[in-house]
């Protein structure tokens, strides 16, 4: 069977709902197995990540209290992609926000599926390179309570192995990352 899009057929919407970062609804659908049933959806735009890497092979993480988990959690820097933006526009302004540092050389990584049990949300991931700290960088978001964390290839990996809080769309643009970081 091709990899390709399949689309369920809908049968009935059952709830919308329209949040401010990602949409949320239960529909019944015809699978293209023939399947019938209810099922949810999380409605996202997709997110942008940056592995940013200095030029003394340091990685620039970001420790980020998230509510959903009521705790803080290494991460990436990262971002929701707006309506018909480039992905690595996002995550040029992202990293600028989060960090304090901008990157002259980028290189895409991939993308994936983040949680496709119940979201369409897709990760674009890059590689920032040749680093420079911002003078002046941009103010950050009000909600959002970050601090910069630098970090050697391998304490990322022994904080991994270890399951230190780290999401999981850090660990995999890591790995995606790895040939880059040898």
């Amino acid at each position: 069977m091709p990899l390709g899009r399949e689309l369920p057929q809908l049968l009935k919407q059952c709830l919308f709902y329209k949040g401010r970062k990602f949409d949320f609804e239960v529909n019944r659908l015809r699978l293209p197995n023939k399947a019938e049933g209810e099922w949810e959806c999380i409605r996202h735009p997709g997110g942008a990540l940056a592995v940013p890497i200095t030029k003394t092979g340091k990685l620039v993480l970001v420790r980020q209290y998230r509510f959903a988990i009521q705790r803080r959690i290494l991460e990436f820097p990262a971002g929701t992609v707006e309506i018909n933006e480039d992905p690595l526009k996002t995550v040029q302004r992202e990293i600028e926000e989060e960090t304090g540092y901008t990157a002259h050389k980028w290189d895409t990584l991939g993308e994936f599926f983040l949680a496709p049990g119940y979201s369409d949300e897709i990760i674009y991931a890059f590689l920032a390179r040749d680093l420079e700290k911002l003078e002046n960088p941009p103010k950050k978001d009000e909600d959002e309570d970050i601090e910069t964390v630098l970090l050697t290839p391998e304490e990322l990996e022994k904080a991994i192995l270890r399951g230190d809080a780290i999401d999981a769309k850090t660990i995999s643009s890591f790995m995606l990352a790895r040939p880059f970081l040898l």
